[in-house]
Order: C-alpha cells, then structure tokens, then sequence
C-alpha cells in the first residue's frame, strides 16, 4: 500500500459545515468524505490514476450473519 500524504485545506466555514452535515449522514470522517468526492470527480472527468490503490476498508467486519431489528 503507497503512502498517504497530508494536504492542508482551506475551505470556508459554510462549505466545511455542509460537509461535516454530510459526512456525518453517509458515517464517513470529513477526511474520508473529501477523499470519496475527490475519486468520484476525478473518475468522472476520465482523470482517475491507474496506479491509485483502492479506499481503505473502514469500520467492523461483517460477521456473515443477518442483522434481526
């Protein structure tokens, strides 16, 4: 696996609140969510690296079993 580098963002405080609301309704950090965006535009617009490895998996395991609610 490559090495993931940081980038400082600046956004403005409504856009970063937008996000956060975001984010927060798909179970997903402001980190992880930025990045999901940024895949979706980049492969949209045809300019998605070969190379990029895949999103790290995130979260519990799945157990196999069916959740009963």
């Amino acid at each position: 696996m490559s090495e993931r580098r940081p980038v400082l963002l600046r956004l403005d405080p409504a856009v970063h609140e937008a996000l956060t609301r975001w984010a927060n309704d798909e179970f997903r950090s402001v980190n992880a969510q930025v990045e999901m965006l940024l895949r979706r535009a980049l492969t949209e617009a045809g300019r998605m690296p070969k190379q990029a490895a895949a999103l790290p998996k995130r979260g519990r395991p799945r157990t196999g079993k069916a959740r009963q609610g």
